[in-house]
């Protein structure tokens, strides 16, 4: 399975994107999948996920602002951003939790006036 990110992209503090996930092939209903992002110099972060049972979660930072999402039967994912900080700043990838697929090329995610 490949993903394919998309929708990044150059926004202003205060402002959204939605970011997509596209998988290349199905994706069992029994994984969970997540948004993971990686800031330059700093490790790559899991920022949002879902269950197969639909239990969400969120790391501190995006609780409030961040909404992840998904369509199993699509093979898709979003992750809608809003009031968008500086320091949300970042490659954005989709995976499972864990990354136990390949990753993707990710989407760019810049935050700045």
């Amino acid at each position: 399975v490949q993903f394919v990110e998309s929708g990044g992209g150059l926004v202003q503090p205060g402002g959204s994107l939605r970011l997509s996930c596209t998988a290349s092939g199905p994706i069992s209903s029994e994984y969970a999948m997540g948004w993971h992002r990686q800031a330059p110099g700093k490790q790559r972060e899991l920022v949002a996920s879902i269950s197969r049972l639909g239990r969400i979660d969120y790391v501190d930072s995006v609780k409030g602002r961040f909404t992840i999402s998904r369509d199993f039967a699509k093979n898709t994912f979003w992750l809608q951003m809003d009031s968008l900080k500086p320091e949300d700043t970042a490659v954005y990838y989709c995976n499972n939790p864990e990354g136990i697929f390949s990753w993707g090329q990710g989407t760019q995610v810049t935050v700045s006036s």
